[in-house]
């Protein structure tokens, strides 16, 4: 780890996967004009060459979530590098933003936004489209799929149309685990099934030891995280993708997600989440596995610095293992995203922040160093060294073998702006207190999101 970052705090929060409701306002144009506005989205720019920041004091407006710490170290050194550039900085914790995002993104809107559940904010006019800075940049040459999560068409489905956010990095879930908690159980590497899983987690519950904390309280769902793992070694991460991007037809009850959401309450109805797992939040689940009080739990690769540094050596982390060895396998990964408010004050400065996030190579280390995660950005692009052993290691490792494998799904929590909050967040917490099974769990968000999308 270089010098100059070794000092960087590294703690991050789940909720960088999460996101909740988002109410549909009017359309806005971005102030000034010059853009031609496209059918159900905003405006988008007309530029005169290259976006830069130029010469002149800027200060960009920027909105962020509480407790990642990746966006501060990143403005930090923007402003090294360009002088004339600082950085006005709001933080606000997820639920507040996803709560507010609609208002904040008209009524105040800042620079660059870390947004929730994308869909209604590009499609009510909110926020601005990337495309032409695309080809401006050449982030259209890029690897398509870095950027397909983030493009929404003119009837607010995902994964096509025009590009209305960036991603700071391109995150991935999977299972971190003690190292020497797993020996005392037997677990030497990490397992090659699903039932060789099974057994590490009841020998651990068998010594005595809590196989799985898992964050599951108040508005956090976060039993979604091994539900939708589980959802991959079931089964294909084509159709869930479907389902999160709105296609037509698409539905999350399915049988092989019935077999993967009973898969969950086994493991709940055998006691392998800790007995508080419906009051436990995220920095608890985190606090616990540091601090050697749970064998594994469930979260991702922005996890990786802050463990290589609060448990070196002592951490590991592994790919949702499938159900017969050497098949399919998948993971949640999506893009720490934010977008540019359709009537931000310095578009173009914003834009060139967020292509120098992804091509700068000072940045690309932060990206790696403090996020814990793979840039975005080129397929060739400059890649920073990192330890052999680490857990940052294995993670990029990960997301490597899930990127070849095309197994990388975005989260179910985005399907709709809602459909976090208000349905899979409270079944998956009466699923843990015995009020609902797998099959009335699908049921019951499958029917909240069709009356959502309007299916």
């Amino acid at each position: 780890m270089s010098q100059s970052h070794g000092h960087r705090s590294r703690l991050y929060l789940a909720t960088g996967l999460l996101a909740a409701s988002g109410l549909a306002l009017v359309a806005c144009a971005p102030p000034g004009g010059g853009g031609t506005a496209d059918s159900g989205g905003s405006a988008a720019p007309t530029l005169d060459g290259a976006p830069t920041c130029g010469e002149e004091d800027v200060v960009l407006d920027m909105y962020i979530e509480t407790g990642f710490p990746l966006p501060k170290e990143l403005a930090d050194e923007f402003t090294d590098q360009y002088p004339n550039v600082t950085f006005d900085i709001r933080e606000d914790q997820f639920a507040v933003i996803t709560q507010n995002a609609p208002r904040v993104l008209q009524d105040s809107p800042p620079d660059l936004m870390r947004l929730p559940q994308m869909s209604e904010l590009a499609s009510s006019g909110l926020l601005l489209n990337l495309d032409p800075y695309a080809e401006a940049f050449g982030w259209t040459d890029w690897p398509a799929s870095q950027l397909e999560q983030l493009r929404v068409d003119d009837e607010g489905r995902r994964g096509d149309g025009p590009l209305y956010a960036m991603g700071l990095n391109f995150s991935m879930t999977g299972v971190f685990y003690n190292k020497e908690l797993a020996e005392q159980i037997g677990m030497t590497e990490p397992p090659a099934t699903l039932e060789e899983f099974d057994g590490y987690l009841a020998a651990a519950r068998d010594a005595g030891l809590t196989p799985i904390a898992q964050f599951n309280g108040g508005a956090t769902g976060g039993l979604l995280f091994p539900l939708q793992l589980l959802m991959a070694s079931y089964g294909e991460t084509a159709p869930i993708n479907d389902w999160i991007f709105q296609k037509e037809g698409a539905t999350i009850d399915t049988p092989d997600n019935l077999e993967a959401a009973e898969h969950l309450q086994g493991w709940v109805e055998e006691g392998f989440f800790a007995d508080d797992v419906n009051s436990m939040d995220y920095s608890q689940m985190m606090s616990r596995f540091i601090g050697g009080e749970s064998v594994f739990i469930f979260s991702g690769d922005w996890e990786s610095g802050n463990l290589d540094t609060q448990m070196p050596d002592n951490a590991g982390f592994f790919v949702m293992p499938p159900l017969e060895e050497g098949g399919a396998i998948g993971a949640m990964s999506a893009p720490l995203t934010y977008g540019i408010s359709a009537n931000a004050e310095n578009p173009d400065c914003a834009a060139f922040f967020l292509n120098w996030v992804a091509t700068d190579e000072t940045a690309r280390t932060i990206t790696v160093e403090v996020g814990g995660s793979h840039p975005m950005g080129p397929a060739d692009a400059f890649m920073p060294e990192v330890a052999e052993g680490s857990v940052t290691a294995e993670t990029l490792a990960a997301g490597t073998t899930i990127n070849d494998a095309d197994g990388a799904m975005d989260f179910i929590a985005n399907a709709t702006g809602a459909i976090y909050a208000q349905s899979w967040t409270p079944n998956v917490q009466r699923l843990v207190a015995g009020e609902q099974d797998a099959a009335g769990l699908l049921s019951a968000v499958q029917t909240d999101y069709e009356a959502e999308v309007g299916q």
